[in-house]
């Protein structure tokens, strides 16, 4: 199933946590024909730690020349470049958290991230690039989804959440022109103003020529959703990735009641499992994703009606990824001893999602390891808006101390077991932030189930592949 003038890729490479799908990995991938995607979460974090890092090999300076305004892209790098680095031992500087009211330098830096992160996937050829969003981090979609645009972005892709308003801010985009959202705020009425606002023409003071449309892509778990966001978005639904529960990262919840398995897993059963047949009559592209990161699953997807695939977890653990070397390595070696584990954790997420963790010593996967980190939610993009008493907008996560949560209206038992997946995903790429000159702050590595049968791309000699070795294996035979 195709769109018209559009030619689909068989392909999608997931956007994976925070910086693991990463410009160089999403570049890699569409030099091969195929979606590159890079992850938009937290694009603000990771460009002010790596300007704080000295910009190795200038990747980003030279993203910056491209941007529109020089005097925004030079005001960013004025104020967090630091020439050959801070210390080992040096935290990185505090950001203001997402917030609805974000400061003006806040957006710019939402923008400007995202065009740089763009921009440089888009670096050295012609093949469109999508960027990926989850649609609970609300606060920063409105800028951030402007500056991919700005980069020329080919795809949006969002899930986590019923983005049925995004088709209409891409529309007015294109013309530059202001959009807002829905922030969810719990307790609030339809009488109170929750809207997110952004007006381009507020940051960028001249005249550009019209953006291209991204294609929209949402991402779904059931027929359901994808009925509805047909029917109520405020613009052009253009396909739809069918993520299954055993993908990686936040997995929808099981509908109906939550029940464990004896392993403290949740429960899936067929009312889980998306109708295929009765999705290919709705007339739009979709790929399937959650275990089918092979040629024969490839082949079974097309099949059944759909455009191709997306794949995480293969793309994840390759040499282009984002994922700190050592812990690529550390479960490249599990997979070959037959030892990788992954476990979907009810409790992790601050979001009440499922997610996917995988058994790494000395990450956050280790409770010894995790209870030994102090409890504190600084940068905040998990956090959950609320009404306060006054009827003004407060912000609270159930990651941070369990008295501070409570002191906001939170209940101590959603606090349980919840881990700090901001820190822990920062940690993940190489940016962990360092407290009090020793306490650094660990990873915690998502991955699919089929992590385990990701021996089938491993060379024979040495444990590292490539992204464009991923996708020979996967279209070879389709």
């Amino acid at each position: 199933m195709s769109l018209p003038g559009e030619v689909l890729p068989q392909v999608i490479q997931g956007g994976m946590g925070v910086g693991i799908s990463n410009w160089r990995l999403a570049q890699a991938v569409s030099k091969t024909g195929q979606l590159g995607v890079v992850s938009g979460t937290a694009l603000d974090q990771v460009l002010a730690r790596r300007l704080q890092n000295g910009d190795p090999g200038g990747d980003i300076r030279r993203a910056l020349d491209a941007f529109p305004v020089r005097e925004m892209a030079d005001r960013i790098w004025n104020q967090l470049y630091i020439p050959g680095g801070k210390g080992a031992t040096a935290s990185y500087k505090t950001l203001p958290m997402p917030t609805r009211d974000a400061s003006k330098e806040t957006q710019e830096l939402y923008i400007v991230s995202n065009f740089v992160e763009v921009w440089l996937a888009r670096e050295g050829h012609n093949n469109p690039v999508g960027i990926n969003y989850l649609e609970k981090l609300q606060s920063p979609h409105l800028p951030s989804i402007y500056g991919a645009m700005l980069a020329g972005v080919g795809y949006v892709l969002m899930g986590a959440g019923i983005p049925s308003k995004i088709p209409g801010v891409l529309d007015h985009f294109v013309n530059h022109e202001p959009a807002e959202y829905p922030l969810y705020v719990i307790g609030a009425t339809e009488a109170d103003d929750t809207m997110l606002t952004f007006n381009p023409r507020d940051f960028i003071n001249m005249d550009l020529p019209p953006l291209k449309r991204p294609m929209f892509l949402a991402i779904i778990a059931s027929n359901t959703l994808a009925i509805s966001l047909l029917r109520r978005s405020n613009g052009k639904v253009d396909g739809f990735v069918v993520e299954g529960p055993i993908a990686g990262g936040h997995n929808a919840p099981p509908r109906g009641q939550l029940q464990l398995s004896e392993a403290g897993e949740p429960i899936y059963t067929e009312r889980d499992v998306v109708d295929l047949a009765k999705l290919a009559t709705l007339g739009v592209p979709f790929w399937l994703a959650g275990g089918y990161g092979s040629s024969s699953k490839l082949q079974e997807a097309l099949e059944a009606g759909a455009a191709g695939i997306q794949v995480g977890t293969a793309f994840a653990f390759c040499e282009e990824s984002g994922l700190r070397p050592d812990y690529r390595q550390q479960i490249l070696g599990q997979v070959r001893s037959g030892e990788a584990k992954v476990f979907t954790d009810p409790l992790a997420s601050p979001t009440g999602f499922p997610f996917k963790v995988a058994n790494l010593p000395g990450t956050a996967s280790e409770a010894a390891t995790y209870d030994a980190r102090p409890r504190v939610c600084d940068l905040g993009y998990l956090r959950e808006a609320y009404k306060t008493a006054s009827g003004e907008i407060g912000y609270r996560c159930p990651g941070e101390p369990v008295t501070v949560y409570e002191s906001k209206g939170g209940h101590a038992e959603n606090a349980a077991g919840r881990k700090c997946l901001c820190n822990g995903l920062m940690a993940n790429i190489g940016l962990p932030q360092v407290r009090a000159g020793k306490h650094v702050e660990p990873g915690l590595v998502t991955a699919g189930d089929d992590l385990v049968a990701l021996e089938h791309f491993l060379p024979r000699q040495g444990v590292d592949y490539s992204a464009a070795d991923v996708i020979s294996q996967l279209v070879c035979h389709a």
